[in-house]
């Protein structure tokens, strides 16, 4: 799916919409990319002359990611961060990278959903975690 169709599913709009397609595959994991422009507003501070996407971003994307594997809970709710574990940021993601992400619910007990996610560029993995959060009125 699109970013028009990702904004059928969650309430995230510009600038804070942050992956451009998605979709969920066979195996029940989700699948999401973004490409990093080079202009983003979170990369102007952060850091000038050395842009580096900020793993708190990275950590947004895999969550957005998420949201495409419950798709029915979360039309017309606010999906919201309840924790972040265990996350770890192993390469850099800068201007020009696509980030690609899979993303799999380890576990759910409406509203609450808890899962993995991985971030790569290429072969190289950049970010992995654990993602906790709740769908909200």
């Amino acid at each position: 799916m699109n970013r028009e169709e990702i904004k059928r599913i969650i309430p995230h709009r510009e600038p804070m919409l942050l992956i451009d397609e998605a979709l969920v595959g066979e195996d029940g994991k989700a699948y999401g990319k973004y490409t990093v422009r080079g202009d983003e507003w979170f990369l102007s501070g952060h850091f000038p002359g050395n842009p580096i996407v900020p793993g708190v971003i990275q950590c947004e994307m895999a969550a957005q990611t998420c949201c495409v594997l419950f798709a029915e809970g979360v039309k017309g709710k606010t999906p919201v961060f309840t924790g972040i574990n265990n996350v770890k940021f192993r390469k850099p993601v800068k201007p020009g990278d696509t980030l690609e992400f899979i993303c799999a619910i380890v576990r759910e007990k409406a509203p609450f959903y808890f899962a993995e996610g991985k971030a790569y560029v290429g072969n190289v993995l950049c970010m992995s975690g654990e993602f906790s959060f709740a769908v909200i009125d």
